[in-house]
């Protein structure tokens, strides 16, 4: 075996886990938390003040190894793909989700020694820094089972978003005519009112911008209502999905040890539940002697 396929097992090695790739995944999740945790402790001022040093150091740790774990996946990206070319297997990976946040997690670190940015730009890039937490989707099964019910439910959700924006903007352009001569400062245009329709269709309030006219408040009485369904559709789809992921993947268990025969049985022995549909199978006649 050579060099570059023991570290292909060893960084994309999902289905055979072995120590080193338990290893590596467990080494790449620590550093993960710990970048977040660093993060999130470098947002006050006085530690970050105090111990400015530690997290330099403990930035550009991260950054090192998250870089070299790029350049693995990038260089065995032809072993994970190998039914095209070495090129378009890398490029596939790069345009990949998975390639796409792995480079966002490390670009933020070398982009200021690249080209000079504003002072306001860096601090945007260190923001993007927390895009860290999605690697955790390659070693997580519940975050990628919820990658996969938002791939195969985006029909459903889109349908649900457009309907959604409908409804805000025709509640943000009624709006605007019932109480914009009323109240200019508050409903001074339809973009304007749009964000009021979108805290109000929420149910969250906005504030102190209120209707004041009869029918404005009637309007604004129906789109609350509409919202505490229009909001919740998304959700029902998505929990909808995940039940069903969940039941197909129990099946999936069940059938694979159905199939799967015990030590103590022999080859010919009859299950009593099919080990591919997973369903109980009809007792056998006892044929009278």
């Amino acid at each position: 075996m050579s060099l570059k396929e023991k570290i292909y097992l060893v960084v994309e090695n999902d289905q055979h886990q072995n120590r080193y790739s338990q290893a590596f995944d467990r080494l790449i999740i620590f550093l993960i938390c710990l970048s977040i945790v660093e993060i999130i402790l470098e947002s006050f001022a006085h530690l970050r003040a105090q111990f400015q040093g530690v997290f330099g150091l403990t930035e550009l740790v991260t950054t090192l190894i998250f870089s070299i774990e790029y350049l693995l996946r990038l260089w065995t990206a032809d072993l994970k793909y190998p039914e095209i070319s070495p090129l378009r297997a890398r490029l596939k990976f790069v345009c990949s989700f998975a390639g796409i946040v792995d480079l966002l997690a490390i670009l933020p670190f070398y982009l200021p020694y690249i080209f000079k940015f504003d002072l306001r730009f860096i601090r945007v890039l260190r923001v993007m820094r927390l895009l860290r937490i999605f690697k955790l989707s390659r070693y997580t099964k519940s975050l990628r089972l919820v990658g996969d019910i938002f791939l195969e439910k985006r029909a459903e959700l889109g349908i649900s978003l457009f309907i959604t924006f409908v409804l805000l903007l025709l509640a943000s352009t009624l709006m605007y005519y019932l109480e914009g001569d009323v109240q200019p400062e508050a409903f001074p245009n339809i973009i304007a009112t749009f964000w009021w329709a979108i805290a109000t269709l929420t149910t969250v309030g906005y504030g102190d911008v209120f209707p004041v006219t009869g029918w404005g408040q009637l309007v604004s009485g129906v789109i609350a209502l509409l919202g505490i369904g229009l909001v919740a559709l998304p959700t029902g789809i998505i929990s909808a999905a995940f039940v069903e992921k969940l039941d197909e993947e129990k099946q999936e268990k069940q059938r694979q040890k159905l199939a799967k025969p015990s030590l103590n049985q022999p080859a010919h022995f009859n299950f009593a539940y099919c080990p591919h549909c997973g369903e109980r199978l009809p007792e056998p006649v006892k044929q009278e002697s």
